[in-house]
């Protein structure tokens, strides 16, 4: 029993000091693990949470653009205006919100985003009326108006898919933003065919095309000499009698100028035209006046101070006149009577 005990002896002092050795370790390494969990934390924190040097970001909305910056370069932040946006809350060039919020903490150096107004921009609704929807539409975009769902409506008179009526209507106050509905044409059931125009008078011409719902257009006023039909007499047409074509296209005619006429003076006038300044947009109407009849050069609403250019044909004794909002503002004349019987005129067949 001795020689045991002696034999061990030295194997459970060996195991003490093995023991007493892996304490030490263990200690020093959690020691270690600790403190780089402290610094890995601390990292941490001031990465998502600005330090105790940090400046409390100001509430901007509501002060001017030109304030908000001077009080951003006093507290070392930097301040970039990211969008302009219009607003009926805050007038022109005040701030209207802001990342990130007021209140916050940030370091210095941090840039903060503000959105800044442009104010209320109003102005008169434009007239859309008989415009194709693609038309209609390209000038909502460019004035930053919201073009709703359209409707369709039964129409003879406008051709399909052209506007017939909007709302808001033309010259109402609007803003950018507004919603605007409009309703297009379904058009006209179908062809129409053309009426015999040959041997009326322009006149009878005229009131026949009316009737079929058949647009007239280029009028040409032809000297047949002595032996032609008389004055103001429908010779030929294009297209022929009969032939079905679009409602909304048009038929030419060629009437005789008179058995006394040898010839008629072709002008091509360039006319100038300005609307008179005023507030609000106006219905302004240029209409011609020559020996083929009256025709309108334009019709619509314009601005005030708005230029109108525009080449034009007449035939024979010829006048423009300017019409505001249906009052007649002006007559200018574009050219003389021709000559009748006799030698043509000086100016020209």
């Amino acid at each position: 029993m001795q020689l045991d005990a002696g034999a061990g002896g030295p194997v459970r002092r060996s195991l003490v000091a093995r023991i007493a050795d892996q304490d030490w370790l263990f200690a020093v390494a959690l020691a270690l693990a600790v403190g780089v969990l402290v610094w890995f934390g601390r990292s941490i924190k001031d990465f998502f949470a600005p330090s105790a040097a940090s400046v409390l970001v100001p509430a901007f909305p509501g002060q001017t653009q030109a304030d908000a910056l001077i009080e951003c370069g006093r507290l070392r932040l930097r301040c970039v205006v990211v969008a302009s946006q219009s607003s009926d809350r805050y007038p022109k060039d005040v701030v209207m919100s802001q990342a990130p919020e007021g209140g916050s903490r940030a370091r210095e150096g941090r840039q903060i985003s503000l959105v800044v107004s442009t104010g209320v921009v109003i102005f008169p609704m434009p007239d859309l009326r008989f415009e194709s929807a693609r038309n209609a539409a390209l000038d909502l975009n460019r004035l930053r108006l919201q073009l709703e769902p359209t409707t369709v409506v039964a129409n003879d008179d406008i051709p399909a898919n052209h506007v017939v009526a909007q709302q808001p209507p033309p010259l109402t106050s609007v803003r950018q933003g507004t919603k605007v509905t409009l309703s297009l044409s379904k058009g006209p059931p179908g062809g129409v065919k053309v009426p015999d125009f040959a041997g009326l008078s322009i006149d009878d011409a005229r009131e026949a095309a009316q009737r079929a719902r058949i647009s007239l257009g280029q009028i040409v006023w032809t000297p047949f000499g002595a032996s032609g039909p008389a004055r103001g007499q429908v010779v030929r047409q294009n297209p022929a009698a009969g032939t079905e074509i679009d409602p909304f296209a048009q038929v030419s005619l060629q009437v005789s100028a008179g058995p006394t006429e040898y010839g008629y003076l072709v002008r091509q006038v360039h006319v100038s035209a300005t609307v008179p300044t005023r507030d609000d947009a106006a219905n302004v109407r240029l209409q011609v006046r020559d020996q083929t009849g009256t025709w309108n050069v334009y019709d619509g609403f314009a601005q005030g101070g708005a230029k109108f250019d525009f080449n034009l044909t007449v035939v024979g004794s010829a006048e423009l006149e300017t019409y505001i909002n249906n009052e007649l503002l002006n007559q200018t004349a574009l050219g003389a009577e021709p000559h009748s019987g006799g030698s043509p005129a000086p100016e020209g067949r």
